[in-house]
């Protein structure tokens, strides 16, 4: 939380009518009709108010802060007065202290607007807890909900105190209410929120959580270093299967978010180890291409002499898995199929034979329908594609929704 956002919604309305009463005699000789404590000011008093504020204004802190001290209120409105412009001096020398002090000098009086009062026991709560006085601030946030006030960031404010007292179960509740709170008043949620959120969630192992949240994140700012951070940090966090793992790296592929060594090893290792030679090969000639792989580079160099020939084989023996397929009782011999075609990038063909295994059954729906989605994806099939996708459940889920985010951009391009 900033001080300029608190500072530049604080309401001072009746320093502003006294100010305004300040700059007109003529003004001032009528009686303005208030709320509250009638508005008393003598002469003198005004004068040095004038002063006071002409200072505040040309940033003058040494001049300000003079005369400030000398004012000598008489009644309870001067004492407001001057508690608020002893508030504004100490906002111009980033005093939080003083800026606290003046707020309960303030609170001290009867002139304090009541329309004024719940937003400044918001800020009275925010500067205890800038210097370090959590009760306080959780009293004064107390405080500002019996009087009506309970923003958005009065609870972001309640998840930082619990934090700053090493509380995170506390505060992760309180971030997740104030997201979904942005989100009901139809606002984006800050991308700091959704960080606190994703590492919260990280911490507890919520690994859904972590993926929604990437994903909101990515709704936002979805160039490839995000889309890296986004699957990387997921994978690292979700210890997920192979086949799943997989998926993520040809997601990272398909964003051009492939930015290391490490990445293309580690996709082309995951391929080889699924039994998709062709596509490993496939991947460090991209990472060759791209520079973050050498001929010279040991892991990958092993690995590009060992498959080749067995990408060879591969590819050779689809028709006469395809035509098993075909002729099968269930849909385990045309998912094996459609995985190859789609290690391939043979998306058309992919889609034809995942199709044909759900229609014979035996197979795991939530992989054939996520990887189906994706084939249809690829494809450019982005409308169907998202229709499949949502119909993905079990440990596909979050692999499908990182998918249907890429569909949905391609959409917003295509459109």
């Amino acid at each position: 939380m900033r001080d300029s956002i608190l500072i530049s919604r604080l309401p001072m309305a009746a320093l502003l009518t006294a100010t305004m009463m300040i700059a007109t005699p003529a003004i001032a000789k009528k009686k303005p009709v208030v709320s509250g404590p009638p508005i008393a000011m003598s002469d003198g008093f005004r004068a040095s108010v004038q002063a006071a504020e002409a200072a505040l204004k040309a940033r003058d802190a040494a001049t300000a802060g003079t005369r400030i001290s000398a004012l000598m209120p008489s009644n309870d409105f001067e004492s407001y007065t001057a508690a608020g412009l002893r508030f504004q001096l100490a906002v111009l020398r980033s005093d939080v202290q003083a800026q606290r002090v003046a707020l309960t000098d303030m609170f001290k009086t009867s002139a304090l607007p009541r329309t004024e009062a719940p937003r400044l026991r918001f800020v009275a709560a925010y500067l205890s807890y800038r210097v370090g006085n959590y009760d306080d601030a959780i009293a004064q946030l107390d405080y500002a909900k019996t009087l009506g006030y309970d923003g958005v960031d009065a609870t972001m404010l309640r998840a930082d105190i619990a934090l700053r007292r090493n509380r995170p179960k506390d505060a992760r509740p309180l971030v997740q209410a104030a997201i979904a709170q942005q989100k009901a008043a139809g606002k984006v949620v800050p991308l700091a929120w959704i960080d606190r959120g994703i590492s919260m969630a990280y911490q507890a192992g919520d690994w859904a959580e972590v993926g929604q949240l990437y994903r909101e994140r990515l709704n936002q700012e979805d160039g490839k270093p995000q889309w890296r951070t986004a699957l990387v940090n997921y994978q690292a966090a979700a210890e997920l299967e192979p086949q799943l793992q997989l998926d993520l790296y040809r997601l990272q592929a398909a964003n051009g978010a492939m930015a290391s060594e490490r990445d293309y090893q580690n996709y082309a290792q995951a391929a080889e180890k699924s039994g998709y030679y062709a596509e490993a090969k496939a991947i460090i000639e991209s990472g060759r291409s791209a520079g973050k792989l050498t001929p010279t580079q040991s892991v990958t160099s092993q690995l590009l002499k060992s498959i080749t020939p067995k990408a060879v084989k591969e590819i050779a023996a689809l028709p006469a898995q395809a035509k098993k397929a075909a002729a099968s009782s269930n849909g385990k011999d045309a998912l094996a199929v459609a995985d190859s075609y789609f290690s391939l990038s043979q998306f058309p063909q992919a889609v034809e034979q995942y199709r044909l295994a759900l229609s014979k059954g035996g197979v795991d729906a939530g992989r054939t329908n996520a990887r189906l989605g994706v084939a249809l994806a690829r494809s450019g099939d982005l409308a169907n594609a998202q229709a499949t996708l949502a119909q993905v459940t079990g440990n596909w889920t979050a692999i499908a929704g990182f998918w249907t985010l890429w569909a949905e951009h391609q959409d917003r391009k295509v459109g």
